[in-house]
């Protein structure tokens, strides 16, 4: 053996630890380490380049997660069998890796850095999105990548009142809130959740749990780094240039003009103007000779004199670019049922960012089906947000959906879902999808907003709206003054430390996002930034409600309408029958979709149409088979004709029950041929006129409706005479001129009679 492993562990409680081992696997990368949880087992590893672009002013971050489906000892699905572009899932514990390490890198270093986290085995009760945020920092710890860290990231959950860090999957399933929290031994630098309209100081409490964990998995890593020798050993870098005189000059030009000119209370495009149009000033006082050589450190140091600029304002002046005051809510107008044709839409304008957001009604087939790794369900509920380039005034190609894309619709959807109806209120599949026409700000929060709208004027009977708001933060670490923003620009995104967003209903938080960009917020500024983010949320739920106060009574009338009707278990059989035989031709002649599910032993139908009488015809069809009526012996039915024999015509009686239309019962003349009376697939009303003794078949009789012929003279019978044991009796009427010969009931067959009785009993299968 050519390696030395290294190994430390955490404990979780509970009896369950967490292991994180170096040395093994993967020793070519710079810095890989394997973390184990149960059967869980993540293998991370961390290279960086050791060139740098001349053009690149950055760090170009990249943030892989994959989960293997030999983890869990499945096949991939599709035609290839083998893992192709991440699932969203897999793009979300990305994007909460991703920033959570992001702001830990050293601002002047620009190496090109890829950090990839693989599932390689996983355990049903151990989720890995959990131990992610672990691994990866563990791997740039024992690495000699320049990083500002250790990271840890932990889900918290509370069940039965008390938090519970990294829980089973079980245990999250009875939990009234689900959050990711990522920090450093120092401070709280990410947070992602959702909860069932919990209050803020419930919230502070989850995230204080949280980083006490996080704080014993930093010190783990440590040890682990000083085990291996890596501990406080980072390569050198020099990826950045300085002309001391030159940053001088760019803050004595531009500082005061910066801070004059967001003074104005512009709006974005006047303020990019104007900021464009000063920079263009200073640039004609340098040589052709110092804008291209120093371009590089011109970037820099003018986009540092506009952001003090900015930060100074805010904190010194309580003045926003806008013109606002740090509490200040952009103005907000709404429009509901603006799209004729969807099911529901609304739009929702705050200040410059605007969603118009579409909601589409579907049935029990339209859910989505989600085949991961480690997870293979359906969802009802789906929501996807998306955000040209037209809605900042940028051109760029489209090139599929971005991460940002699916993390700002996750969020979205985590918010709303607490409020959605149960399925007995509201059987429907729901999707709503939020366009951004606008952008300057917290685009996340109005599809909140618009969503809410656009389910309210579809009639979803949702229990609460949910509105959002977006907080920023500005401090000065030097003097501790600090402000915190409601409704923030995306310039205030930018340019401050902090971008937390809130949503939530009258009562409660139901979704929160928070990324800090500094070190040494306190959970006294975090509480009081909710505090403000409450009032902030409260106001923008009235002003979104000002057009409609509550869900419409009622769906569009062009909206599919759902009925559901539990079945006992057994009759799932007869309802679909052999083949989805049954269930296809319900569904084609009463023009509906229907859908069945055994769900805990009883059968679960969904029948959707935009007729009404439509349902109503399927509930009846399907109600006959799982709750089949009694045949009643002179009661008129009317069935569809199954089948057309040279002795009569089988008949549907009732749903399931088939019986036997004798050609001597079609009508009171003789009748030579079936087909010259009936077509298969029509419907034709009968009466049943009596039940046989010996196999208790139903007899049918059409000619029992149709009035008697003038004159007609009903010949007497005679009396049966046995001919031998065939299987049956054989006898029946005999007139003059005709036979008819019952050969007996031989089984389920029905009877092969030369049919030439005008008055003879009817068979029956």
């Amino acid at each position: 053996m050519n390696y030395t492993v290294h190994n430390q562990t955490i404990d979780l409680g509970n009896g369950r630890e967490i292991t994180l081992e170096t040395g093994k696997l993967a020793k070519q990368a710079h810095g890989s380490v394997v973390v184990r949880c149960g059967d869980t087992m993540l293998l991370a590893t961390a290279v960086s380049s050791h060139e740098v672009r001349d053009d690149v002013d950055f760090l170009p971050l990249t943030v892989d997660y994959r989960e293997k489906y030999a983890a869990a000892g499945r096949f991939p699905g599709g035609f290839f069998k083998r893992e192709a572009r991440p699932s969203d899932s897999e793009v979300l514990v990305m994007r909460l890796v991703d920033r959570a390490l992001r702001p830990t890198f050293p601002s002047d270093y620009h190496a090109g850095t890829q950090v990839m986290i693989q599932l390689m085995s996983s355990d049903p009760e151990v989720m890995p999105d959990s131990l992610a945020g672990l691994a990866a920092s563990a791997c740039l710890a024992v690495s000699d990548i320049p990083f500002d860290g250790p990271i840890s990231e932990v889900r918290v959950a509370r069940v039965d009142g008390k938090f519970i860090i990294n829980p089973l999957r079980s245990e999250l399933e009875l939990a009234d809130m689900d959050m990711m929290i990522a920090g450093t031994i120092d401070s709280v630098v990410m947070v992602e959740g959702e909860m069932h309209e919990v209050s803020e100081d419930e919230m502070v409490d989850a995230i204080e749990a949280a980083h006490a964990a996080i704080v014993t998995q930093c010190e783990a890593q440590i040890a682990l780094a000083k085990s291996t020798g890596h501990y406080g050993v980072q390569r050198e870098y020099s990826h950045e240039d300085h002309d001391e005189d030159l940053r001088a000059r760019v803050n004595d030009y531009l500082q005061d003009k910066f801070y004059a000119a967001a003074l104005q209370g512009k709006t974005k495009e006047e303020r990019k103007a104007s900021f464009n149009e000063l920079k263009k000033e200073f640039m004609d006082t340098l040589s052709d000779e110092e804008r291209s050589s120093k371009s590089f450190m011109l970037r820099q140091y003018i986009g540092a004199a506009q952001k003090k600029a900015i930060r100074d304002l805010l904190l010194n002046e309580n003045v926003r670019l806008d013109g606002r005051k740090p509490t200040d809510i952009r103005p907000i107008w709404t429009e509901v049922d603006y799209l004729p044709s969807t099911h529901g839409s609304a739009i929702f304008t705050r200040g410059e960012t605007q969603s118009l957001t579409t909601l589409t009604l579907g049935t029990k087939l339209d859910e989505q089906l989600i085949d991961s790794a480690l997870v293979r369900k359906t969802e009802k509920f789906l929501l996807h947000y998306n955000f040209p380039p037209f809605s900042t005034g940028e051109e760029r190609p489209l090139r599929g959906v971005s991460r940002r894309e699916v993390g700002h619709g996750n969020l979205a959807l985590r918010a709303l879902k607490p409020v959605l109806p149960s399925i007995e209120d509201c059987p429907y599949t729901i999707r709503l999808v939020s366009e951004i026409l606008e952008s300057n700000g917290s685009s996340s929060m109005a599809t909140v907003c618009a969503g809410t709208l656009a389910m309210m004027d579809g009639g979803i009977p949702i229990k609460a709206p949910v509105s959002g708001i977006a907080m920023g933060l500005i401090t000065d670490m030097e003097s501790g003054k600090y402000v915190v923003l409601s409704d923030i620009l995306g310039d205030e995104d930018h340019l401050g430390d902090m971008d937390f967003k809130v949503t939530g209903t009258e009562h409660g938080i139901t979704a929160c996002q928070m990324d800090i960009k500094i070190k040494g917020l306190s959970f006294a500024q975090l509480r009081e930034a909710l505090m403000q983010a409450r009032e902030g949320r409260h106001h923008v739920r009235r002003e979104m409600l000002t057009n409609l106060a509550e869900p419409r009574a009622d769906y569009k009338d062009h909206a599919p309408r759902i009925v559901t009707l539990e079945v006992p278990g057994e009759s799932i059989g007869p309802i679909i029958g052999p083949g989805g035989k049954i269930i296809q031709e319900i569904q084609a002649e009463t023009k509906t979709n229907i859908s069945i599910e055994d769900v805990d032993g009883k059968g679960i139908v969904e029948i959707a149409a935009s007729d009404k009488a439509a349902i109503d015809a399927a509930l009846a069809r399907i109600r006959s088979i799982a709750f089949p009526p009694t045949v009643e012996i002179g009661t008129e039915y009317e069935g569809k004709v199954k089948s057309i024999m040279p002795y009569g015509a089988f008949v549907e009686v009732i749903p399931g029950q088939d019986g036997l239309l004798h050609v001597s019962e079609l009508d009171w003349k003789r009748i030579d041929r079936v087909e010259d009376i009936l077509k298969e697939g029509e419907l034709v009303k009968f009466k049943v006129v009596g039940r046989d003794e010996k196999t208790g078949k139903i007899k049918l009789s059409r000619k029992a409706l149709l009035p008697k012929p003038e004159g007609y003279v009903e010949r007497p019978e005679r009396p049966e005479r046995s001919r031998g044991d065939r299987g049956g009796d054989r006898g029946g009427d005999r007139g003059r001129g005709d036979r008819n010969r019952d050969r007996g009931d031989r089984g389920d067959r029905p009877s092969n009679d030369s049919p030439r009785s005008e008055g003879g009993d009817s068979s029956n299968d």
